[in-house]
């Protein structure tokens, strides 16, 4: 099954950009995915081709239409998860885009300007907002084409090994813990003893600690976030022990 992605941008010449190189370049020629572009300029009614106005009630910038935003949007294929780009939005996380990947496609509507009419939202409750991180861009197009290369590298077959999708920062609530690789020594450092130990089980202790101790230093909502779940988990397994037998 193609995984296909339709972007609404006013610049569709950003696509795929970097995305029809490496493994999401590959991908895209075996037809793993697919990429198609939607302008709203070609929906608007007048001969400018207007898809912005001033915002109502006054202040700097324009807003986008939401009567030529919605045409867009109403002429491509139903069905699909739907995100419109914004800082307004709710941080996406790794989950979400593990779901995102597992479906059919997505539908990403790239905001630019001073964003949307608040009215698109309202009239089109299926739209899920969506932030790429605490930060303001010119447009959606650069954190249209992070999500996509977040969910593309998770594809079927896209990349070379099976576990290169789960043992990455945020997939169990933890960054990622640190990688090494020759050579052994490097201006006078070495790397940790215990993964040239051929040891399997001290690894893994060793990169778990590493998770956690980089994490807690790191990112303290993620840590606070990982021990609310591992506490949750705990207190319903000591729950589930002491049930009496049926």
């Amino acid at each position: 099954m193609t995984f296909a992605a339709t972007i609404l941008t006013l610049y569709p010449e950003m696509f795929p950009g970097p995305l029809g190189t490496s493994l999401a370049g590959k991908a895209l020629e075996r037809g793993d995915w697919s990429c198609a572009t939607v302008n709203p300029r070609d929906f608007a009614a007048d001969r400018h081709r207007t898809v912005d106005d001033t915002p109502a009630g006054g202040g700097a910038g324009m807003v986008l239409k939401c009567d030529v935003m919605a045409a867009a949007l109403d002429s491509v294929p139903q069905g699909r998860p739907i995100l419109a780009m914004t800082p307004r939005g709710k941080s996406i996380t790794q989950a979400r885009i593990r779901e995102l990947a597992a479906s059919p496609g997505v539908t990403i509507i790239c905001g630019r300007f001073e964003g949307f009419d608040e009215r698109l939202f309202e009239a089109r409750p299926e739209i899920e907002q969506v932030s790429l991180a605490d930060i303001v861009l010119s447009g959606g197009e650069t954190a249209a084409i992070a999500i996509l290369d977040a969910c593309i590298r998770l594809l079927p077959g896209v990349m070379g090994a099976a576990s290169s999708g789960t043992e990455e920062s945020f997939e169990d609530g933890l960054l990622e813990y640190p990688q090494y690789t020759r050579p052994q020594e490097w201006e006078g450092r070495t790397i940790p003893e215990v993964l040239r130990s051929g040891d399997h089980a001290k690894i893994a202790v060793w990169r778990k600690s590493k998770s956690q101790e980089i994490t807690r230093l790191r990112r303290p909502d993620l840590w606070e976030r990982y021990e609310s779940v591992r506490d949750q988990s705990a207190s319903g397994a000591r729950r589930k022990n002491k049930e009496p037998d049926q």
